[in-house]
């Protein structure tokens, strides 16, 4: 199921922006100050860190978790990517859903940092109301001197906020997972996603690693 997404695509995109030189600008909004703040983190933890730097797994996944999952809002993430059948799912399906989905990511992600390289990060101009509580923080990463399009949409969650989709060339993430994922609800129901996706996590953790 999992081998028709690009995921494997979207994720060394993600990561290389993630590890980019971001550009300094003056008055930075609070959205493109959060992207910022993100890709300087991570890069610090990778040249401080060479397992990560090589693509270890386990070392990778303690990265995400510390280190990325904070400016990520991942329930709202992963509701969004299960669409209408977020509100059909129990509880405890909801918590497995959120689980296993993170699970995937962090698998596939771990696979493409040991493709990181300096690479320069630009980030466009940010077109949002004063009061706007969803937005699209644009960038362009230079690999190799190709611009790459990798955009965050935020939302606001309090004061504070938090990624929930990534686009990469075109391609949002999460709406590439909900189309899937309706598809295996459909034939297996809710359940039958979260054995899907706990096969695939086995799968990944077992050398599969990278493969979205």
């Amino acid at each position: 199921m999992f081998r028709t997404l690009k995921a494997a695509f979207l994720f060394p995109v993600l990561a290389l922006g993630l590890l980019a030189a971001p550009a300094a600008q003056a008055d930075t909004p609070a959205p493109v100050q959060v992207i910022q703040k993100l890709s300087e983190s991570v890069m610090t933890a990778v040249n401080n860190d060479p397992a990560i730097k090589s693509g270890d797994p386990q070392k990778v996944m303690e990265l995400v978790e510390t280190t990325v999952l904070p400016f990520v809002d991942f329930r709202h993430m992963t509701a969004s990517a299960v669409g209408r059948y977020w509100r059909q799912a129990t509880p405890e399906q909801q918590k497995d859903l959120q689980q296993q989905f993170k699970l995937l990511l962090i698998h596939t992600y771990s696979g493409a940092v040991s493709q990181i390289r300096n690479q320069k990060i630009d980030y466009l101009p940010f077109r949002a109301a004063p009061d706007a509580t969803n937005v699209v923080v644009r960038t362009r990463v230079m690999n190799n001197g190709e611009p790459i399009q990798l955009d965050y949409r935020l939302v606001k969650v309090g004061s504070d906020w938090k990624i929930t989709d990534v686009n990469v060339m075109g391609i949002w993430l999460v709406d590439n997972y909900r189309g899937v994922f309706a598809q295996e609800i459909g034939q297996k129901g809710i359940n039958g996603l979260i054995q899907t996706l706990e096969t695939r996590n086995k799968q990944l953790a077992h050398g599969g690693q990278g493969q979205g």
